[in-house]
């Protein structure tokens, strides 16, 4: 069903919807004036036949004592008693000349009006019937229902005018019409007033939709306290299930923008630091080369410190590379990879490369399997024994225990500080300040993260003076 509009002018709900109610009360009213007046119509019809009816058979049961004849030829007679004004007696005879009269309530000789030749004429030829009556346009009266008797020698017809059901009927399609009309306009007044009434809470909404809107969202932290009353809200309700996921859409998008304006903090922090962290090397370097330049004595050591800082530099590079690609969504190689060797080889290189600390392993007699990428699990394994080792005293115990769900790496130093635990997997953050050594440039713990939910899983700390546990799950 399409849609009514203006020219340039949508209508609005509140139109819409009044002008529903109105077509509606109008389309009521119709059906009930229709059947109201058929019903009406139908009855005055059923009684007028029926007095038509009793008119014939008062006329037939007329006193047989001749009666005085009008100058006219006509006789008072042919009504017999009874008869209603306006009502139509005619006699007409086979062999003699037709007459009739209608009932006007005159006195005397003057007792109706006679009727015309041509009246007569239109009464003529009509058959009797027990159930049918019929109407009859009679020039200059206007239109009777009759009835026909026939009896030996001619016909006897009787009728009653229907003016007065015409009439009636008009009358009561006159009422109806004006009862219609009135009842349109308190319809339509009444529907304004509730209409406008129940759609006031979706104009509040709306309102709130239109000053969140006004809210500038392009940039900085976003704080959107703009909300639909909670009491517009209830999802049992139309509007309250609009209300409802008007707040639900703010709440996200604020939390969307939130974290949008955390990102790029992050990223801003994370450019930052990683200018700093190759500036540093490269100011390095640019002072050995001039001092080479300067003093060729120190040509070899000069060469030394800038090999040093170039592996230093092409490690971060490369860290800052992985990262990026692991951000992007690229995925690393899925096949079966030996978890339980994994780890005893990483632990059997940290040995090696300190042994200053105590290593242990513990293995299930099962051997552990996943399946992803071998060369960044191992990546993983390493860079959380190496920050073990690096921010932990000598004689440290570090204990690495596989289970088939993934891993824990766990020692037994100082751990990290309150403040700084629920950042740790941040980048550039260091654990200079809870740790006992320096070094590094944050990013070891980034790359776990970012290596093992690149593998579908998680990664999680918990840590306290003495006891210090990262849990790595991996998908089987």
């Amino acid at each position: 069903m399409r849609q009514l509009r203006l020219p340039g002018r949508p209508l609005t709900l509140t139109t819409r919807l009044v002008a529903v109610v109105v077509l509606l009360v109008a389309v009521t009213a119709l059906a009930i004036g229709t059947a109201t007046t058929i019903a009406m119509r139908e009855n005055l019809d059923r009684r007028l036949d029926q007095d038509v009816r009793a008119a014939l058979s008062r006329t037939l049961e007329g006193p047989s004592a001749p009666r005085p004849q009008a100058p006219d030829g006509s006789r008072d007679d042919d009504f017999g008693p009874g008869q209603e004004l306006g009502s139509l007696s005619a006699v007409l005879p086979d062999d003699a000349t037709p007459r009739g009269m209608v009932l006007s309530g005159g006195r005397g000789w003057d007792p109706g009006t006679a009727l015309t030749d041509e009246q007569l004429a239109a009464l003529s030829g009509l058959e009797e019937s027990d159930r049918d009556l019929r109407t009859v346009r009679l020039p200059g009266l206007g239109d009777y229902r009759v009835a026909v008797a026939d009896l030996e020698g001619g016909q006897v017809v009787a009728g009653l005018p229907l003016d007065e059901v015409e009439d009636t009927v008009a009358d009561l399609l006159r009422l109806e019409l004006l009862a219609t009309l009135v009842g349109i306009a308190l319809a339509a007044v009444a529907a304004v007033v509730v209409v406008r009434r129940q759609l006031a809470p979706l104009r509040e909404v709306a309102a709130t939709a239109h000053r969140v809107a006004e809210l500038p969202l392009a940039s900085g932290e976003i704080e959107m306290a703009e909300r639909v009353p909670a009491g517009l809200t209830d999802e049992r309700t139309e509007i309250g299930q609009v209300g409802s996921a008007l707040n639900a859409m703010l709440d996200h998008v604020e939390s969307s923008l939130a974290q949008r304006h955390r990102s790029e903090q992050q990223v801003r922090q994370f450019v930052a630091d990683a200018s700093h962290e190759l500036r540093t090397p490269l100011a390095t370097i640019a002072g050995y080369t001039e001092l080479a330049r300067r003093r060729p004595e120190t040509t070899g050591t000069a060469l030394a410190k800038v090999e040093t800082e170039s592996a230093r530099m092409t490690a971060l590079v490369e860290d800052l590379l992985l990262l990026a690609r692991l951000d992007s969504g690229r995925p690393l190689e899925r096949e079966p990879v030996d978890l339980s060797r994994l780890l005893l080889e990483a632990v059997n290189d940290a040995r090696v490369v300190d042994p200053d600390h105590q290593w242990r392993l513990s293995l299930p007699d099962a051997p552990l399997t996943v399946t992803g990428d071998a060369a960044r699990l191992h990546q993983v394994v390493t860079n959380l024994l190496t920050n073990a080792r690096k921010y932990t005293p000598d004689g440290s115990t570090v204990t690495v225990t596989g289970n088939p769900s993934g891993f824990t790496v766990h020692d037994d130093g100082p751990g990290f500080s309150p403040e700084l635990a629920p950042r740790a997997f941040e980048r550039f953050v260091r654990g200079d300040v809870a740790r006992t050594r320096a070094g590094g440039a944050g990013l070891g713990l980034s790359l776990v993260e970012a290596i093992v939910a690149a593998h579908g899983g998680t990664v999680a700390l918990t840590s306290a003076p003495g006891d210090t546990t990262v849990t790595v799950i991996l998908p089987r």
